[in-house]
């Protein structure tokens, strides 16, 4: 299968870029280009949000009826479902999440979203009428907020594009994608789905390319509102913008998150579980469960099992069924990871498994060796900042009170779980965790409820109706 292609999706039309620049889609594994596409540019950006404009100021996309727009969006999940695994292939071969992985989330996910969203339209009140203080009625209206420009991050590329395409969409709204340059692929197949479930022509553009293209897709005057995911680091630069333009805006960053193992936990079926949920994507997860807190007196006993676990966890080929670990999607990101494993070691954590250096057997690729820390500190800096990879920290508590504090002394509150015989325990653990969305013996998300956290996780990402529409009355 090849991958190449000379055209970008602006408007909702196959469009010859302004310049000849290209990306390189080097595969994670093998280290070769998989494929070469076009890289977009300020001009391509300038003609994508013109089009957007255009047709939000003058289509008939925002002045559909909800039940119309339903049903394009309605023809769009029908064809996703259709070619979950062409996406699934894509996705791994780009940036090299496992077979089994993509598989299970990176495909089926953002079609559950799209369905899941659907849903929720059909029961929207997009128009309703109350009754007035001063004695008449009032009609409230939810309309659309206009042109919106979606970041996507490279670790998920169709469940954060679609958690922003298709709630804009059902709005009214209309959109310009700008996909991460490692994951421009995805974005294609999109395309040409989003072609023939007859979204007209204008609403949306999908225009991959770097950061400095995505500040001005930020700080354009055309666009309305600004919807982000990705690094704090960068979440911080892209709220200042809007800040400064008083420019709407929903930030969905980064996690740290901690999975806590109380004293009465099945252990085997806690480190079963904990083999996805604290390692999902090769740990490239901002929900990833990355802290794990356990008992002090059972410390040594549950970190050598996970240990073990790891450990035993298959590394390799991602386009292997059997493999559990795939590579980073980048040497940088691999060589990121490697540098918080040593600087682990120098903050005195003890390594229990993995290590820097490449695993044995692979001679190529942007792979780590799955790690496993004993004996952290949470003030140290394994535990408190995002590695985005696949290194654990086993961070002994002395009560359930202890452990809470732990769980809530990090920067970030996105997600996290707890293990217990005892659910009404767990849930009485899961209310006094600040984070956006907790599970109790697993993790999963439910795409009919609201996503979000506290703190550096972001702001505006928990409400669906807060981030696509405006009320007025």
């Amino acid at each position: 299968m090849t991958y190449d292609h000379d055209a970008l999706f602006i408007g909702g039309t196959w469009t010859k870029p302004a310049t000849d620049a290209t990306i390189e889609v080097i595969s994670p594994h093998s280290e070769e280009v998989v494929a070469r596409v076009p890289e977009g540019s300020v001009q391509d950006i300038d003609a994508a949000v013109a089009a957007a404009r255009t047709a939000f100021d003058e289509g008939p996309w925002p002045r559909m009826s909800p039940a119309e727009r339903i049903e394009i969006v309605q023809a769009l999940s029908g064809l996703y479902a259709g070619r979950l695994g062409e996406m699934a292939e894509v996705i791994t071969a780009e940036m090299g999440s496992t077979i089994s992985f993509s598989n299970l989330a990176q495909a089926p996910a953002p079609w559950m979203q799209i369905e899941a969203f659907l849903a929720i339209a059909r029961e929207f009140p997009w128009e309703s009428r109350r009754a007035g203080a001063l004695g008449s009625d009032v009609v409230v209206r939810h309309e659309p907020v206009g042109v919106v420009a979606a970041i996507a991050p490279w670790n998920v590329p169709q469940f954060t594009v679609l958690s922003k395409l298709i709630p804009a969409l059902l709005a009214g709204c209309t959109i310009v994608v700008k996909p991460a340059p490692e994951t421009p692929l995805d974005g294609n197949l999109l395309a040409e789905m989003l072609i023939e479930a007859g979204v007209p022509e204008g609403v949306v553009s999908i225009v991959a390319a770097g950061r400095e293209v995505g500040e001005h897709l930020v700080t354009h005057p055309g666009v309305d509102k600004v919807a982000f995911t990705g690094s704090t680091t960068a979440g911080r630069r892209i709220g200042a913008l809007c800040g400064e333009r008083l420019k709407r805006v929903s930030l969905e960053l980064g996690g740290k998150s901690a999975a806590i193992i109380l004293d009465d936990a099945d252990l085997t079926a806690t480190l079963e579980g904990l083999k996805f949920t604290a390692l999902m994507n090769s740990g490239q997860a901002c929900v990833a469960q990355t802290r794990v807190l356990v008992p002090v007196g059972r410390h040594d006993e549950i970190a050598g099992a996970l240990a073990e676990t790891v450990a035993a966890m298959k590394v390799g080929d991602p386009s292997d069924l059997e493999s559990e670990i795939g590579p980073m999607v980048a040497r940088r990101q691999q060589e990121r990871v490697e540098s918080y494993i040593a600087l682990g070691q120098e903050e005195g954590a003890r390594l229990l498994t993995g290590g820097t250096g490449r695993p044995a057997g692979l001679d190529t690729g942007w792979y780590v060796r799955p790690t496993v820390f004993g004996g952290v500190d949470n003030r140290m800096r394994i535990a408190q900042e995002e590695i985005f990879g696949p290194v654990l920290s086993v961070i002994p508590y002395g009560s359930v009170e202890e452990a809470v504090r732990i769980a809530n002394d990090s920067d970030y509150g996105l997600a996290g779980t707890v293990w217990t015989a005892d659910q009404e325990a767990g849930l009485e653990v899961a209310r006094r965790v600040r984070a956006g969305t907790y599970g109790v013996n697993t993790y999963t998300m439910d795409f009919a409820a609201p996503f979000g956290g506290s703190r550096r996780p972001g702001s505006g990402g928990s409400s669906v109706r807060r981030a696509w529409l405006s009320t007025r009355s």
